[in-house]
């Protein structure tokens, strides 16, 4: 129980995170937002790089990695709920390249289609919320949830492992402190 919620707390604080870049994103470039001249090249292109990183974000996040396939594992009760946030993915994922494809153009449409992806994308996070959570929840048995949390804390020690690779003294490598903090990393669970 306290792995699951644990894990819970974790996907939930990754969750925050998805949802502000998204909806930062959205106020930001939404077509209203953009009075008088339209926007230039330069910035449909802008537009179209920070889409695709909140977009990436979104789709990488550690629900995506642990959780969905677990549920996937569990069987027909989950497989419909998976399929429709599937479906959201693979929309928002054609909104992004109708973006792109108008931002190539200059077309004010880039932005439209921009707004589109971004919907989907707060859409898919809403349902997963609200829907995937509490089915993983009660789906998903402890000790499955001790091994996505020994997942995910292996996930995060080796992210932190990349990011301190020329961090620390000079030549680029690690400091003693840094080297000692990464022998702490826990093996994945299989």
């Amino acid at each position: 129980m306290l792995t699951s919620t644990y894990t819970l707390v974790a996907l939930s604080v990754e969750q925050a995170r998805a949802r502000i870049e998204v909806q930062a994103l959205l106020e930001r470039w939404r077509p209203g937002a953009w009075w008088g001249e339209p926007p230039s090249l330069r910035q449909y292109e802008q537009a179209c790089e920070a889409l695709r990183q909140a977009s990436e974000s979104c789709h990488w996040r550690k629900l995506d990695k642990f959780v969905l396939p677990a549920l996937r594992r569990r069987g027909e009760d989950a497989a419909r709920l998976v399929a429709e946030l599937d479906a959201l993915s693979r929309q928002a994922l054609e909104a992004r390249q109708a973006a792109q494809a108008a931002a190539l153009d200059g077309d004010p449409g880039c932005l439209a289609a921009l707004e589109r992806c971004c919907e989907l994308l707060l859409d898919r996070l809403d349902r997963e919320e609200r829907e995937l959570l509490p089915l993983a929840r009660a789906m998903i048995p402890g000790e499955t949830w001790f091994a996505i949390a020994n997942q995910m804390l292996a996930h995060d020690a080796h992210q932190n492992e990349n990011r301190s690779v020329g961090v620390g003294t000079p030549g680029g490598m690690p400091s003693p402190e840094l080297s000692s903090r990464q022998n702490l990393a826990l093996p994945a669970v299989n």
